[in-house]
């Protein structure tokens, strides 16, 4: 059996929900009913239907070799523990892998959710045969994933690769997390949204917060709203910042870039390409590419498939 034909129980703990499907390859074979963290009091219980969740694919799928899981959190990923998980309180040291295990019979491996999506680039997308490669994911938030040396970077306790917590302006917006200019507090879809209503009011022009999302920012630039476009503009002039430093930094070959915001292809990718082009070193924007990515809202899933049967390869 290849590694493409081998069988991995996937879950994405995202920022509402917790999905969970059945991986091989690049391919989604089977779907199980999403979990609504909001409908659960207690982790203990969100625990609980987790853990039920996977055993009744494990009962389903019994080719299955492992579960792979991505978590929103800083990840010991040695030890299979999550720290405090930023979506949803009272979780704190939970030894997931261990619970997982012990309940499904399956070696169990967890990841941050964001190196996930990075991981499924890397090993199966945009990103094979890159050595030195940053993976992001703009949504909600700003998630990245670094791969140096190919190897996958996590620094010193597992919480690199936070590009979205880099400051891109050091009196900025206050963020989450009390650090100030932080990249998702400009680039996130409801940041992108707040601006968007504010740049149209500016102009005598009343919209909902629903009519400034970046589908429809996206569908109006293309439509030829001017206010639109410079907010594309906006977009990528500010994510070009976080880039540049990242490129000065550790000088990676190239950016894959997806998620909903990317969706918007050349809108976003041509003026970054600009302004990177105009604040970097020639010899620096001649060797950094910019990729869209490969996979959309399943890159989780799949990546903490791979994962999960690459580090039981490693084990074996």
């Amino acid at each position: 059996m290849t590694d493409s034909d081998e069988i991995a129980i996937s879950m994405d703990f995202g920022g509402t929900s917790v999905k969970f499907a059945i991986i091989q390859g690049t391919e989604m074979l089977d779907r199980a009913p999403a979990l609504q963290t909001q409908e659960f009091a207690t982790p203990e219980l969100l625990i609980e239907a987790m853990v039920a969740t996977l055993k009744e694919l494990v009962k389903k799928w019994p080719a299955a070799r492992a579960i792979g899981m991505g978590i929103p959190c800083v990840v010991d990923y040695e030890c299979g523990v999550v720290g405090d998980l930023t979506n949803v309180a009272g979780w704190h040291e939970v030894p997931i892998c261990k619970i997982v295990s012990e309940a499904t019979g399956l070696p169990a491996f967890v990841e941050n959710d964001a190196n996930c999506m990075a991981y499924a680039e890397w090993k199966l997308g945009a990103g094979v045969g890159y050595k030195d490669l940053v993976c992001l994911t703009i949504g909600t938030g700003v998630g990245s994933g670094i791969v140096l040396n190919n190897q996958f970077y996590r620094g010193h306790f597992g919480g690199a690769g936070e590009l979205g917590q880099s400051c891109i302006d050091y009196k900025g917006r206050v963020g989450h997390y009390g650090n100030r200019g932080a990249l998702e507090d400009y680039i996130g879809n409801r940041e992108i949204a707040a601006d968007a209503q504010a740049a149209y009011a500016a102009v005598g022009i009343s919209k909902t917060i629903e009519e400034c999302g970046p589908r429809p920012l996206e569908d109006a630039a293309r439509a030829g709203d001017p206010v639109a476009q410079q907010l594309w503009r906006d977009i990528a002039r500010k994510l070009a910042s976080a880039l540049i430093n990242c490129c000065y930094i550790i000088n990676p070959h190239a950016f894959v870039i997806g998620g909903g915001v990317a969706g918007a292809r050349e809108l976003l990718f041509d003026p970054l390409r600009e302004y990177m082009k105009a604040q970097l070193l020639p010899s620096h924007f001649a060797r950094v590419e910019l990729i869209p990515a490969k996979f959309g809202g399943n890159a989780g899933l799949i990546g903490a498939a791979r994962y999960a049967l690459d580090c039981l390869a490693n084990k074996g």
